[in-house]
Formats: structure tokens, C-alpha cells, sequence
């Protein structure tokens, strides 16, 4: 029996063709394996959607590179559940069915932690855009998918182009629940930190930035990567995030943002297939070994 399979999509597993882009992820699975490896556990590797591999002969399964199940909901719904009933998956089933829809925001904020002010919109409850600025008292915004990731179907809407995007918003919400949220200008003159936490405790974080001209900043793009040193207080902030959940996930990652008074707020917190830039700083893979190991034991 392995011990721990590694996941990532079926781009990812032995692919023919190694760009900087997949090195990347081939780099971030070799320092965990290896720190694995060094706790004693035996590692492979494989796509999620593998219709071959014996999840049974498995301990545990740990979500990586799975960046395509957002495009395949339904398929990767029905696979977790059929794989949580033959091994462990970590993060565990609860923390990532939670943490797959931006709900999430909501219950967070209801703990106490500062969101992006966000308002949701669901399918069957449509309320236009002009409705949720008049009653929030915004005026340029962003709205996204509550299931998404990689800026899939995300949009900054500023004010005089509201009512020309109403058709949009509606088409989307008729097929998705829909997420509208106050755009900060910070993001574009400040970026977007993101802050990596295992098994309860920062290790490290980066700055990433949008283009000019853009306010997406993730590298698909253009968005680029910066050394960040947070602040102790934005430090604290994002272990506060984690000891929110209702189980202390053994990785992940809190992207957070500040609003014109400099304030921090949670922007995303990404416990399923995070980017988490290991690669950056090694150490943090003896880390996130210790957080699998933890939950591989309870």
C-alpha cells in the first residue's frame, strides 16, 4: 500500500512537453516528496481523474495541481465522493466541499473575519447589478462564479458600464451563483498578498500584481510574482483565517488585500489546490509534510 498519492490533472502527469510552467509544478511535488519521503512515508503521484489507479491501495490522497476540476464540477463532485469512502483525503472532504464555493466568505465573515465586502447573488434570486450598487453604495465592482478559480468568468465592471453588463450578469446567474464585490483600487496599485499557512503556522508569502491595465493578478494574465514580507499583524491575520475553519486544514493559503485605510481583508482562501510556492522557500515542504502527517494520524 502507498501511503500518500500526490493529485494533479491529467496535463500535469508525465506530460511529454515540460515548460517553465509545468517544471514549476514538478519542482513543488518533488520537495514535498521529498520531505515525505524523509518522515518515513512512501509517495506517487497521479491524476485525479485516473479511471485505473486503486484508491484503496492508498492511505491518503493529498489535492495538489487538480486546476481543472472547476471546469468538471459535476465529475469531480461525484469523484470525491466515491474516493472519501475508499482512503483519506486531506484536506478532508468537509473543508474542501466547504471551501470549493465562495460561501465560505460569509461564514468566515460571520467569525470575524474581514472579507472583501461582498454580496451574493444566486440562481433563482437574480438582483441586478444597478440594485446590489444602489443598495451597497458602490461604485466600480468585480463579480465572479462562487464556484471557480484561475479568474474564470471574473469581471471588473466600473460604474457608467453597469447597466451595458446587466445581460451578462443575468446570463450568468442563470447558470451559476454569482458573486458581486466592491472592486478596492488597491488592488491594482498594491497587488494581492498571499500568505502560506501549514498546519496552523505562516511560513512565508508573496506579492503578486496585476499588469498594467488589469486587475487580474494571476500569471494566466500577465500577473506577475514579488517577494512580500508581511506584517506581523497581517501574519496573525491569516492564522486567525485558519483557526476559523471548522478543522484545522493541513495547508492552504490566505490571499488577502487592503482597502484605501490600509486595512487587510481576506480576499480568497484557497484550501484545495492553492498555489503555495514551495519552491520559494523549501523549508515550508517539512511543514507541509507535518501538516499530512498530522491528519494522516487522526
Amino acid at each position: 500500500m502507498v501511503d500518500i498519492t500526490v493529485l494533479t490533472d491529467h496535463r500535469y502527469h508525465e506530460p511529454e512537453v515540460i515548460t517553465p510552467y509545468i517544471q514549476n509544478i514538478l519542482d513543488e511535488y518533488a520537495l514535498l516528496k521529498n520531505a515525505l519521503e524523509e518522515m518515513g512515508f512512501s509517495v506517487t503521484r497521479i491524476n485525479w481523474d485516473n479511471p485505473n489507479y486503486e484508491w484503496s491501495g492508498t492511505r491518503a490522497v493529498v489535492f495538489r495541481t487538480v486546476w481543472d476540476y472547476f471546469e468538471r464540477y459535476d465529475e469531480f463532485q461525484q469523484w470525491l465522493f466515491e474516493v472519501s469512502r475508499q482512503t483519506k483525503l486531506i484536506n478532508p472532504l468537509s473543508l474542501i466541499q466547504w471551501n470549493i464555493d465562495k460561501h465560505y466568505l460569509s461564514d468566515l465573515e460571520k467569525k470575524g473575519v474581514a472579507i472583501v465586502p461582498t454580496y451574493f447573488v444566486d440562481t433563482g434570486s437574480y438582483t441586478s447589478l444597478a440594485e446590489v450598487c444602489k443598495s451597497q453604495n458602490w461604485q466600480d465592482v468585480v463579480i465572479k462564479p462562487a464556484i471557480s478559480g484561475a479568474a474564470f468568468h471574473t469581471y471588473k465592471i466600473i460604474k457608467d458600464e453597469i447597466a451595458s453588463n446587466e445581460s451578462l450578469f443575468k446570463s450568468l446567474v442563470g447558470e451559476r451563483d454569482m458573486l458581486v464585490q466592491e472592486y478596492l483600487p488597491t488592488i491594482t496599485s498594491r497587488g494581492e498578498a498571499s500568505l502560506m499557512v501549514f498546519n496552523g503556522k505562516f511560513t512565508h508569502a508573496i506579492l503578486k500584481k496585476a499588469k498594467r491595465g488589469d486587475f487580474r493578478v494571476q500569471d494566466d494574465f500577465g500577473g506577475t510574482v514579488h517577494p512580500y514580507e508581511p506584517s506581523s499583524g497581517e501574519i496573525e491575520f491569516a492564522e486567525a483565517v485558519f483557526a476559523a475553519c471548522d478543522i484545522l486544514p493541513a495547508y492552504g493559503r490566505a490571499d488577502i488585500v487592503w482597502d484605501e485605510d490600509g486595512n487587510h481583508l481576506l480576499s480568497e482562501l484557497e484550501i484545495i489546490e492553492p498555489e503555495l510556492w514551495v519552491r520559494n522557500h523549501p523549508p515550508s515542504a517539512r511543514y507541509f509534510a507535518e501538516g499530512i502527517k498530522r491528519m494522516l494520524q487522526s
